[in-house]
């Protein structure tokens, strides 16, 4: 006897033909998701080693595989499968054991830092996203944005040379200005500059930077320059680095005949019995956080005083036009006075 069901053959037939549907039609189909996601994931590990390969021959070091492999969260195997797949496309090529960009290599790191630096500069200019958020939120996008779309971004933007750390952004032809200054453990002691560059990675020497409220723009003075630490004084405030944190920062000094001047304060400093007027706010304070700091009256030849000191640490309030304004530590750090 037979146990040949046709009921249920035809479902199992029909069953069939829907998964195959789900899983083939175009577009929306699994298959094809599957593919464009692998896809995706082959196409961001060569950008990321072209990024990394950028960065390294900038910096005057040579990559080998094992490096290369050091420095990049994916398998060995994908690196390793990626490598070949640019080295038959030739975005790079060996000298010995060390991986070195072609040309058209050259060219398409270039393109993948200019979208990094752009997005950057957005994050900063045009919203609210703390500092610390930049640099991983732009690591995604780099992957997305096509030539078309970055070039809007940067026409939005003004097409800016500099990303917010201070980084060049290379223009759509590839061309890159260089970063003004030295190094500020290089700089002898009495050396006064502004501080042009803030180098984000290391994120852990980042942080120490950021933890110290240190900012680009900002003028400064070298005081202490020795093996065990780098002091500078800025806008009111000295600042004590270990030399590994201080390498981090880039310094143009200023020529001898320009004039600083004296007496240059940040609004955080400003105590209960002490009156001050508005110098500036910090290149620090970008889009939408500026326009408010300006919208409420901290404008240029403004006096301000302490109105109430809050027995917590902060907010503080500050009397401006006759209004008082409540500012945390961080706010009025990017507000420059000097003091009567």
């Amino acid at each position: 006897m037979s146990n040949y069901n046709p009921i249920w053959a035809l479902a199992i037939f029909f069953f069939a033909v829907i998964v195959l549907f789900i899983f083939f039609q175009p577009v929306k189909g699994w298959f094809w998701i599957l593919k464009k996601y692998f896809k995706n994931n082959e196409k961001t590990i060569i950008e990321d080693i072209l990024k990394q390969l950028y960065h390294f021959e900038n910096s005057g070091n040579k990559v080998n595989m094992k490096t290369l492999v050091q420095v990049l969260e994916y398998k060995n195997s994908s690196i390793v499968e990626a490598v070949k797949k640019m080295t038959i496309n030739h975005l790079i090529y060996f000298e010995s054991d060390i991986l070195k960009l072609s040309e058209k290599g050259r060219d398409y790191a270039l393109r993948i830092v200019r979208v990094h630096r752009l997005w950057e500069r957005y994050l900063a200019d045009k919203t609210g996203f703390s500092k610390t958020e930049w640099h991983n939120r732009a690591e995604m996008m780099e992957h997305k944005l096509n030539d078309d779309q970055t070039n809007m971004l940067a026409t939005r933007l003004g097409n800016p040379k500099y990303d917010p750390h201070g980084d060049p952004i290379p223009t759509k032809t590839g061309k890159i200005a260089q970063i003004k200054g030295t190094e500020l453990p290089l700089l002898p002691v009495n050396t006064v500059g502004i501080i042009t560059h803030i180098e984000d990675e290391p994120q852990v020497i980042y942080k120490q930077i950021l933890a110290e409220n240190i900012h680009i723009g900002s003028l400064i003075k070298v005081i202490e320059n020795n093996t065990t630490r780098i002091v500078f004084h800025s806008e009111g405030e000295a600042f004590k680095l270990a030399p590994i944190v201080a390498a981090n920062l880039t310094v143009a000094p200023i020529e001898k005949e320009v004039i600083v001047e004296d007496n240059i304060a940040r609004l955080s400093s400003l105590k209960e019995d002490e009156t001050a007027k508005i110098i500036g706010i910090s290149k620090e304070s970008r889009g939408e956080s500026r326009r408010r700091l300006l919208d409420l009256g901290f404008v240029k030849g403004a006096q301000v005083s302490i109105d109430l000191l809050n027995p917590l640490g902060e907010p503080h309030a500050y009397l401006i036009k006759g209004t008082s304004i409540a500012l945390r530590k961080n706010q009025a750090s990017k507000i420059l006075i000097k003091k009567k």
